[in-house]
């Protein structure tokens, strides 16, 4: 918490504990009539009830404020703060009978002892009674501005988390994918010059979104999934059969958007443990925006034997992405993954 706001806090205590200490001695002063005088036209009485009402008050506020929040509360030693809260109090008391006997020396208040030892306990026990409560209301303070300067830097360091692992998912860049779509389009440059062109400048367009779209914590929902058909393109580049993956985007979609690289994990992991890519649609990527919500499915057909990557996404543990996907949408997501019968489901569901 800023230092500016706790001295806003402090102050505003204090002036809300004088307008009601204020008023209160208003109102004792009128209903008492002590000293047959104007209130506040000489400040006799005033002083008197300013030993009984602040210094105590002070004192015991910044004791608990200061150390006893600190040195006991927050290391729970409960019986330790109980006691040094009753000598606190003890202090406030004997501190305000000492200065209410000074005043009085000097003929300011009525001291303490004019009605004898009994009047003076009560009266030593009643400014300890103040500073204790006071002492409790600095505690409550700091327990509060505590309590917010351990919120703020937890969603620091989960922030600073949060960015850690968005770094790494985005530096994992499938090496596999980039040297074999290389090589390929080497190979199609003798056949096609023209279509080998076209397939440079899509892997050119995804290592450009990789290095520049990823830095900004949300892009269009059309962005990614123009990265998506990109990466399948190149993944065609491999087969003579174009129709063993179909990819699909439905709704109004102009207007979403989305975390990037969110679902290229999925996609790359279809590829890599698809059947094939003889056999026809072999691998599904759907997508749908209907109203606030985005429906992400990707199915892939696979041999059981071909299949022993423990839900491993790119490189990139299922916990991981799961975490990655809780830090950015929290609530707002749900993640199936379903092996069954030779196929494997992922269904994303952010809304």
């Amino acid at each position: 918490m800023k230092k500016s706001v706790v001295i806003m806090l402090h102050a505003g205590y204090w002036i809300l504990y004088l307008v009601v200490f204020v008023f209160t001695l208003v109102l004792f002063q009128l209903g008492t009539n002590i000293g047959r005088t104007a209130v506040f036209s000489d400040f006799k009485f005033e002083f008197f009830i300013a030993n009984i009402a602040l210094v105590p008050a002070v004192l015991g506020f910044y004791t608990f404020y200061s150390v006893l929040f600190t040195r006991f509360l927050t290391r729970r030693k409960i019986f330790l703060l109980f006691l040094f809260g009753l000598l606190t109090a003890l202090v406030c008391g004997l501190t305000g009978a000492i200065n209410l006997t000074i005043f009085a020396m000097f003929g300011i208040g009525v001291g303490i002892f004019n009605d004898g030892w009994a009047a003076a306990t009560g009266i030593i026990l009643f400014i300890g009674i103040i500073g204790l409560l006071n002492g409790v209301m600095g505690m409550l303070l700091k327990s509060f501005i505590t309590w917010y300067e351990d919120i703020k830097t937890k969603e620091a360091l989960t922030q600073k988390n949060f960015e850690m692992e968005m770094a790494l998912v985005k530096s994992r860049i499938n090496p596999h994918f980039l040297f074999n779509t290389l090589n390929n389009i080497d190979v199609l440059i003798e056949k096609d010059a023209v279509k080998a062109s076209a397939y440079l400048n899509k892997l050119s367009d995804i290592m450009r979104f990789m290095l520049y779209e990823t830095r900004t914590e949300q892009i269009p929902l059309l962005k990614e999934w123009g990265y998506l058909e990109k990466y399948v393109e190149l993944q065609k580049i491999r087969t003579a059969n174009p129709d063993f993956v179909q990819l699909t985007l439905v709704g109004n979609v102009t207007e979403v958007t989305i975390a990037p690289m969110v679902l290229i994990p999925f996609v790359e992991n279809a590829f890599k443990y698809s059947e094939g890519l003889r056999a026809e649609n072999t691998i599904n990527i759907k997508g749908c925006v209907d109203g606030n919500a985005f429906y992400f499915e990707c199915n892939n057909k696979y041999l059981p034997d071909a299949r022993k990557h423990e839900d491993k996404f790119n490189g990139l543990g299922d916990e991981l992405i799961r975490k990655r996907l809780q830090l950015l949408y929290s609530e707002r997501h749900t993640l199936s993954v379903q092996d069954q019968d030779g196929v494997y489901c992922v269904n994303l569901t952010i809304i």
